[in-house]
């Protein structure tokens, strides 16, 4: 045996260095054992030439690819790199070969769980995937032992690995293109012989060539003259070796000719890939033509795709609201259609519109049309709905808008475009409100202009009144606070709907809620409170959820903490009394002085305002933020707080001890240590005995005086008296104490350290400088998380005073 009794990374060296010298062997390739790649790049990066698993012992060949399969397919590295043209598999005593085109359609297999353990021989996925290969593995291996088969193994790898750049081409699906469109733009898209500045003012993007490239029939050939469309309905069409554009898609007297300056190389790109793609994916691909389209395009155009679980819902909730006929008895309208896939599913084509406002988005349904999809050619159309006049569009749906009774049978269905203009930082998009709808209504939209999809409901109430609407957007229309103007212009009545993770929507990150809301523009009535359903990420209901509407900007909680603000004799400063709602929570903290922040935004902390500030403090943090509470609005309060001590008392404690309170010694005086200097074991006195002299009602009552709080025994803020804690904050302290006490153990501290300075103490802090999220000492790991875990206790006790006090509404 060639390499009996060694590991397999030493095996895998040796296989390399003996059989594979003249190439490169040291690529990592996530969980793929061995790969071998040429060592010199050509213009198209280097092709992977063998993918390989490796064992130590003597295994079954099968056993030893199947392996490799599940591998590949978990981490469908075929789709993040160019697939090599062999697959291999050694152990000690032999290696084997099968060619990657033999066995890709595995990668294929729909409804396939490819998240097992590749290495547990005994799931159902690795007996299924062995059967399913083993005869083109007994058709199309070569193998060969080490020393019997030397001579053979030289000559394979040289006349088949060292030439295998050109062995196969790689099919085309779902999951590849885009992966091929990002290489096509590096490769091919410089040798189109075209102004790109001039096509992207005519609305002619990238995406428009590739996919013309895509749908093409190779004819299983390498040469250009053999390729042919498959696709005439596409905006741009490959033909004669180069591409056309209609006279009509450009508005031109004669049809646009383009050629490839560089054949070659349009030739050595494409060769590599199986064209058209699969055909169980090419409407799937026609139809995500929205992935190929830049971000910031997307979100001016609305090109975004609505998953089809919230499309099947939605028509499901007009259903139950119309009844069963509903198609044959309503009109729709979708007047930011894209590609159309709000519409799938709908089977009266007769009653059906759809507009885009890309010329190119409209070829697309057309081609849709062609291969099944039900719709009427002129009832697709280019239409530029916050631009454009309505006598623009056809006749049949002006005879609708323009008759009051039929208008009652119109529903304006959509899923307008997201794009938001902004005045902070980059993420707003600069100038995408600006339209003719926005300057017709601007009095109306006021803050809410900055969004597109305001401007879509705004035009489509005020000028198309009667109909219904069924949209999806944001919550904004109910509690943002630039939309009162809005709210107060928009007063259709909310009939129903649902809301859903918005990270299950195309290329929308964070956590918060998309809404799709049907609304009645015959039913006048003011937006004060909607129940509305939730469905979670697999489009499981479960439950519902009230929205409030808030009229007045005096009615935040930002606007309640400002009324006691101080100006002297400072503890601390609250940073973030900026953001009302639970998005914001994450900009709400407490630190020494607000010069440690770039733009500092928030109010001063003392002992005047301590009750009220620690009070705000656990009000934005004793709840977490989800997806479902993003957009609620923290709230001005009712009075009954003011005499409830215990409620005080439990909010000191939730401040004093949340890892937010990030009070640094390093910065001034701590004035928040909880505990006395005996309580602790401190072996020296505190700069600052304020917090612990607070708690226990020996500082003097300067505030009397002066009436901050008016009569403070009444409203309860005599902070002469000692403080008497919950049965649940007084665990919280218990906790502190002994995680304090643990601390003074140590050798070389800060006396005067704060909780900040402790937890940095222990979990030290990485070569980023952050700190870390956890400590080594399994002590401390443990004190820690029984405070924590206390913490969550006290928050839960707080929890129904926060709604009682109405600083959030249920």
């Amino acid at each position: 045996m060639k390499y009996k009794n060694i590991r397999e990374e030493e095996l895998k060296n040796k296989v390399g260095a003996d059989w594979f010298k003249s190439f490169d062997t040291t690529e990592i390739l996530g969980n793929v054992d061995f790969t071998v790649f040429p060592k010199q790049d050509n213009i198209f990066g280097r092709t992977p030439l063998l993918w390989a698993e490796a064992k130590t012992g003597n295994f079954d060949v099968p056993t030893m690819f199947v392996q490799l399969v599940l591998t590949i397919g978990k981490a469908r590295t075929f789709d993040k790199t160019l697939p090599p043209a062999f697959l291999g598999a050694f152990d000690f005593k032999k290696i084997a070969f099968v060619p990657y085109i033999s066995v890709q359609d595995i990668f294929y297999i729909n409804d396939f769980n490819w998240n097992v353990a590749p290495s547990n021989h005994e799931t159902k996925e690795f007996k299924l995937i062995k059967d399913r290969i083993d005869a083109t593995l007994k058709q199309n291996t070569y193998i060969y032992d080490y020393q019997a088969d030397e001579k053979d193994l030289k000559t394979f790898i040289a006349n088949n690995i060292a030439k295998a750049t050109e062995a196969s081409k790689i099919k085309i699906d779902k999951n590849n293109f885009i992966p091929i469109y990002l290489r096509w733009l590096d490769i091919v898209k410089p040798v189109i012989d075209v102004n790109w500045d001039d096509l992207k003012k005519a609305s002619i993007l990238n995406s428009d060539f590739y996919l013309a490239d895509l749908f093409v029939d190779d004819k299983d050939t390498n040469k250009i003259e053999d390729d042919s469309s498959i696709r005439d309905n596409l905006f741009v069409i490959f033909q004669n070796q180069g591409y056309k554009i209609e006279k009509e898609n450009i508005k031109q007297m004669f049809d646009a000719t383009i050629n490839i300056r560089n054949k070659e190389t349009y030739l050595q790109f494409w060769k590599r890939y199986k064209r058209p793609p699969i055909k169980e994916f090419q409407n799937y691909i026609i139809e995500r033509r929205d992935l190929l389209v830049p971000q910031d395009i997307r979100e001016r155009k609305g090109a975004f795709f609505t998953p089809r679980q919230w499309v099947e819902l939605s028509q499901k909730y007009l259903c139950n609201l119309l009844g069963e006929n509903w198609q044959e008895e309503y009109y729709i309208w979708d007047c930011a259609a894209g590609t159309g896939n709000l519409l799938a599913g709908m089977t009266n084509k007769y009653n059906i519109w759809a507009s885009t406002l890309d010329q190119a988005d409209v070829k697309v349904m057309h081609d849709r049309i062609e291969h099944g999809a039900i719709l009427l050619e002129n009832h697709v159309f280019q239409f530029d709905f916050l631009n454009d006049d309505f006598s623009k569009l056809p006749q049949g749906l002006q005879d609708i808008i323009n008759n009051k009774e039929k208008r009652k049978k119109l529903i304006i269905f959509i899923n307008p475009p997201y794009a938001e203009v902004s005045s902070v930082g980059e993420k707003g998009k600069k100038g995408v409100n600006l339209s003719k709808t926005h300057t017709k209504y601007s009095n109306a939209l006021g803050g809410a202009g900055r969004e597109l999809f305001a401007q879509f409901l705004i035009r489509i109430y005020s000028e198309i009144n009667g109909c219904l609407i069924g949209e999806f957007s944001t919550l904004k229309t109910f509690n943002g606070s630039a939309f009162e103007s809005f709210r107060n212009n928009f007063k259709a009545t909310f009939e129903s709907g649902f809301i859903a993770p918005a990270y299950t929507f195309d290329n929308v990150q964070g956590k918060f809620p998309i809404g799709f809301k049907i609304w009645n523009t015959q039913k006048i009535q003011n937006i004060d409170k909607i129940e509305i359903d939730i469905y979670n990420d697999k489009a499981e209901f479960i439950g519902e959820k009230g929205f409030y509407v808030t009229h007045e900007k005096n009615q935040y909680i930002n606007n309640w903490i400002s009324s006691y603000k101080v100006n002297s004799d400072y503890i601390g400063f609250l940073a973030g009394t900026n953001g009302n709602d639970f998005q914001q929570n994450a900009i709400v903290y407490l630190l020494n002085k607000k010069e440690q922040m770039a733009n500092p935004r928030g109010m001063w902390v003392s002992q005047k305002n301590l009750v009220q500030v620690s009070i705000y403090f656990t009000i934005r943090k004793a709840i977490d933020h989800t997806w479902i509470n993003h957009n609620d609005q923290f709230l001005f309060p009712n009075t009954k707080w003011q005499k409830d001590t215990e409620f005080h008392n439990d909010c000191l404690t939730f401040l004093l001890f949340h890892e937010k309170n990030n009070i640094q010694s390093e910065y001034g005086t701590n004035n928040w240590i909880p505990f006395s200097e005996s309580e602790v074991n401190s072996k020296e006195k505190f700069e600052s005995n304020f917090m612990s002299d607070f708690i226990k009602g020996k500082i003097k009552s300067e505030q009397q005086a002066d009436g901050l709080f008016g009569d403070t025994t009444t409203n309860n803020f005599d902070i002469n008296k000692l403080r008497q804690f919950s049965i649940e904050a007084t665990a919280v302290f218990n906790a502190g104490l002994e995680l304090w006490k643990y601390y003074h153990e140590q050798k070389g501290i800060n006396v005067n350290a704060s909780l900040y300075d402790i937890r940095e103490y222990f979990q030290g802090r990485n070569d980023k400088g952050r700190m870390n999220s956890r400590s080594d000492n399994e002590t401390y790991t443990k004190l820690i998380a029984n405070l924590r875990d206390k913490l969550d206790l006290l928050a839960d006790k707080i929890t129904p005073k926060i709604y009682e006090y109405e600083f959030l509404k249920q």
